[in-house]
């Protein structure tokens, strides 16, 4: 092979040299975009029409010989570049120790940034572009090769056999970590809007009804033992569509009453209390403690949109709609936070004013906080676990790297506090 190629010009073999190292950085940058590809991307392309995804994915399935085809044209044309290159330069410069060093380095060095390296990057940068381009001319050379890669593949079989260890050519399901991963690396597919969603998807298993739900004290309820006349009333300005029905004793529900049949009686006749005790539905009661995933799946089942959550002696500690669970997937439906601020966001100054009621969860998601969610549930609860009473003046107080300074309090609780930003505030308990 060295005497045919000193037949050849100077230009030719410097010509030949370029090829094979373009060649060679083909095959190197073929090798790591498949390997780097996305099978999900490739999937979601082939399934778009591109064909050439589509090859590519089908070349993956068979992951030993589409390596054993670029591995093998790979060292196979590196070999030659070597060859050819020391023949070269021994060719020109003499037939030295000193010359045969020096000749070496270059063709490592040729082999190594133009062959290796550098195609590999681009192969990691554009993996799927790439990939889904480069099987048209593998797929030939893998018949062509189709002896030589049964032999190899057999003699390595039997390496792999010997050693106990077993191949698997099945691309693994990704776990649920692995996937929160991707949804939190896919800022350049998705907005900001559609990767929150996808991540309180994954949060949901980990929260239960008693951290969506409405508390007792701010349920809006009904009580049908009133005149008629307050009922009326209490249902013409009602802010919601269904409301919880007691008659006379407030911890006791007796229905659920639906405010837009209720408001149909209206103006027909003389209504009386049975009017609307007919129109109650039966109450569902859950647990305190249910997963919120499981009450999710009790709506559907049960066409229900609103379920009482009580404890474990019976009493209501709150309420929880089906809407109540959609929020903490996309947010709330509404601008208004009428526990929290006007703004759901830090002001200017770097402070952000709360009420004592505030959800700890609505606070860490709307700031950015990270407030313990594994005991109280509230920003009034947070702050007198920590003070282990309630406060009988403004004091200052840091949780979770947030200071945090009581404005309003009374005897019950704290009304009303100013949160600080990390860094904004200097002094303080």
């Amino acid at each position: 092979m060295d005497n045919f190629f000193h037949d050849w010009p100077f230009y030719g073999q410097v010509a030949l040299v370029i090829f094979l190292l373009a060649l060679s950085g083909f095959f190197s940058m073929a090798e790591t975009s498949m390997i780097s590809a996305n099978r999900h991307r490739l999937r979601a392309m082939a399934k778009a029409g591109n064909t050439g995804a589509a090859l590519a994915e089908k070349l993956l399935k068979r992951i030993d010989s589409l390596l054993s085809v670029l591995l093998i044209s790979n060292n196979l044309i590196n070999t030659v570049l070597s060859i050819l290159v020391t023949g070269i330069a021994l060719h020109f410069f003499g037939d030295t120790g000193y010359v045969l060093s020096i000749a070496t380095l270059v063709a490592a060095f040729l082999i190594i940034v133009f062959s290796e390296i550098t195609p590999k990057v681009i192969g990691a940068a554009f993996p799927e572009r790439i990939s889904s381009s480069v099987g048209w001319l593998i797929l030939p050379l893998i018949f062509i090769l189709k002896p030589l890669l049964w032999f190899i593949n057999y003699f390595v079989s039997s390496l792999m056999s010997l050693f106990r260890l077993e191949a698997s050519t099945e691309h693994k399901a990704l776990s649920k970590e692995e996937l929160r991963s991707l949804v939190l690396e896919s800022s350049r597919f998705s907005s900001n809007h559609h990767r929150n969603i996808l991540l309180n998807l994954f949060n949901l298993e980990n929260i239960l009804v008693d951290d969506v739900m409405t508390p007792r004290a701010k349920i809006e309820m009904l009580d049908i033992s009133k005149p008629i006349r307050d009922v009326i009333e209490d249902l013409e300005t009602c802010y919601h569509n269904k409301l919880p029905v007691c008659d006379g004793d407030s911890e006791k529900i007796i229905g659920i009453l639906s405010v837009k049949k209720a408001l149909s009686l209206l103006g027909h006749q003389e209504l009386e209390h049975e009017d609307f005790r007919a129109l109650l539905n039966e109450p569902y009661f859950i647990p305190s403690g249910t997963p919120v995933l499981q009450q999710m799946q009790f709506f559907q089942d049960n066409q229900q949109r609103l379920s009482l959550v009580v404890n474990e002696y019976g009493d209501v500690l709150g309420l929880v709609t089906f809407e109540d669970i959609v929020e903490e997937l996309i947010g709330e439906f509404t601008t208004s936070f009428s526990n929290l601020s006007n703004e759901a966001r830090w002001l200017e100054d770097g402070t952000y004013i709360a009420s004592g009621s505030a959800s700890l969860r609505d606070l860490n998601r709307l700031l950015n906080l990270e407030l313990p969610l594994d005991g109280p549930r509230t920003l009034n609860g947070l702050i007198l676990e920590k003070l282990e009473a309630i406060p009988d003046h403004d004091v200052s107080i840091r949780i979770a790297g947030i200071v945090m300074e009581i404005v309003q309090f009374d005897d019950q609780g704290i009304k009303t506090v100013k949160l600080h930003q990390p860094h904004s505030f200097i002094g303080g308990a």
